[in-house]
């Protein structure tokens, strides 16, 4: 007996409310981005047509691709699911208006959904499956004693004053810890300052690295910066943002809109891989899906660990 597909009613309740939950491409795009497991595929969109032809042509595509693709459509109509907040629709012209149109096809598609408990329970297992493999892992005597190690160095820096040979030490753990959970660092991190720059990937997707060490928490300005040097590469380039001493208010809301280029990670995130609390590829998926779900950027450690 050959694979269960999704039903055609389902794929269509997709297309609608993947059309009405966002008004702006660039939000759409970073909700896709932020969830399907191979970014790549959006550089088979064009991005000048119609909201509504660029959603059919990608759900046609991994509808057509099952066998490979299934999972990410069901990600996709989980997470579609999951909004409940539609204040960015309200805010725009006839806002109520299209806030009920996109509230209307979510519970559609939700109602379809129902039909796929099966396939949904599956991927659910799936999910399970590969956290479980990521537990695991932490668990095991290696990777443990390379945290606690890590834990140690990260712990003698804190009340270092010399900020050229810190940022040198952060380096180095940074770089380590991205080994450590196979997220193939790019050559070496380099060092400018307070500033780090480097790149790994994660889940098929390139992301370029920026790491502060500053007394005061980074700016808008500091994360513009960012987001420009994003805009400079491929498309399907994201971006994490670590600073240890966090974030301006401003600067997280300022970048939380339009098109979320990056997730931010600051010191508390940091010490709770290292002690083992959450692995490194829990956090940035539990990161990517918020923003890609909330529009919110910086979902904090306590709030993950609280299970938002």
């Amino acid at each position: 007996m050959g694979k269960k597909v999704i039903a055609p009613a389902a794929i269509n309740a997709l297309k609608e409310a993947l059309t009405n939950i966002y008004w702006y491409k660039s939000d759409l795009r970073s909700f896709i981005m932020n969830t399907i497991s191979e970014p790549a595929i959006l550089s088979r969109l064009n991005w000048n047509e119609y909201k509504r032809n660029i959603v059919t042509v990608l759900i046609d595509f991994l509808s057509r691709h099952q066998d490979t693709y299934q999972n990410d459509l069901l990600r996709l109509m989980t997470e579609v699911i999951k909004i409940n907040d539609f204040s960015h629709l309200e805010r725009l012209e006839d806002g109520k208006k299209k806030a009920h149109k996109a509230k209307e096809s979510v519970k559609a598609l939700e109602a379809l959904m129902k039909g796929h408990s099966d396939l949904v329970e599956e991927q659910k297992k799936y999910e399970e499956r590969r956290k479980d493999i990521h537990e695991k892992i932490l668990r095991t005597k290696g990777v443990k004693e390379r945290l606690e190690e890590l834990q140690k160095e990260y712990f003698s820096l804190i009340s270092s004053t010399e900020h050229q040979k810190r940022g040198y030490q952060l380096e180095k753990i940074l770089k380590e810890l991205f080994s450590l959970f196979d997220l193939d660092p790019k050559a070496s991190f380099k060092v400018t300052g307070e500033q780090i720059d480097g790149a790994f990937t994660f889940e098929n997707t390139d992301y370029l690295l920026e790491a502060r060490w500053q007394q005061e928490p980074v700016s808008t300005k500091e994360l513009d910066a960012f987001s420009g040097k994003l805009g400079r590469k491929l498309e399907n380039t994201l971006g994490l943002f670590l600073s240890i001493n966090g974030f301006s208010e401003d600067s997280v809301k300022a970048h939380s809109t339009g098109r979320r280029l990056m997730i931010l990670v600051d010191g508390s995130d940091l010490m709770a891989v290292l002690e083992g609390r959450i692995d490194l590829i829990q956090l940035l998926l539990r990161k990517r899906r918020y923003a890609s779900q909330t529009g919110n950027i910086y979902l904090k450690i306590h709030e993950i660990m609280m299970g938002k």
